[in-house]
């Protein structure tokens, strides 16, 4: 389970999140949810990005978000679960089925971004994949444009890859747009491989180190 402390690196502040930092959660959200860009013109109600890829990790896996902050404010985030397809039924109980109650199915000639979403919200958490058996946690991670390059996502990854590997999660994955050059290569640069490809972007994922067994 990772640590309750908060840690400071630099300039950077990190902890987990509160309900009052809700807010500008949110709004780094909006204005990354589009190929790292801002998405808030993109979509008739952005809202619904942060309800599918940051909220409910707030509300299901606490302990597995951390935010980064300096003197300005919030900058960032990290938002994670150990094991996506626990996660995935948990969030069928008591996140989904209200979210889709609010955000009905478009009509299936309905085309656009905010219908391409809202279908994204109807079909919850992706639990297809071959390589869950290795890599069974996944993370979303988002920095506002003034916190990118100076540190603060490497040091949100290793914030949560470290109570990762001790916790005995063999492996991680997350999914990349193929529109965001930025962000595959910040994935490389900290290990993540190509898992596999998909029409939108790739999946990429990290092996773990597990430790060392406790012997009596």
């Amino acid at each position: 389970m990772p640590a309750e402390a908060a840690q400071r690196s630099g300039m950077w502040y990190v902890r987990h999140p509160q309900a009052a930092d809700r807010p500008a959660l949110i709004d780094i959200c909006l204005r990354t949810g589009h190929d790292g860009g801002d998405a808030r013109s993109r979509y008739a109600d952005p809202g619904l990005l942060a309800e599918i890829f940051l909220l409910p990790y707030l509300e299901l896996e606490p302990l597995w978000c951390w935010l980064g902050e300096d003197d300005a404010g919030i900058a960032g985030y990290i938002v994670a679960t150990p094991d996506t397809r626990e996660y995935a039924s948990r969030g069928e109980q008591q996140w989904w089925p209200a979210l889709r109650r609010r955000h009905p199915l478009p009509d299936p000639d309905r085309e656009g971004p905010q219908a391409d979403l809202t279908r994204r919200a109807h079909a919850g958490v992706p639990t297809h994949m071959d390589f869950l058996d290795t890599h069974p946690a996944h993370l979303h991670i988002d920095l506002l444009p003034r916190a990118q390059g100076r540190g603060l996502g490497a040091h949100l990854m290793a914030t949560l890859l470290e109570p990762l590997q001790t916790a005995g999660v063999p492996g991680v994955h997350l999914g990349v747009s193929a529109s965001n050059p930025r962000a595959n290569a910040f994935y490389e640069r900290l290990a993540f491989e190509v898992l596999e490809q998909a029409a939108w972007g790739r999946w990429m994922g990290r092996r773990l180190a597990l430790p060392p067994p406790v012997t009596a």
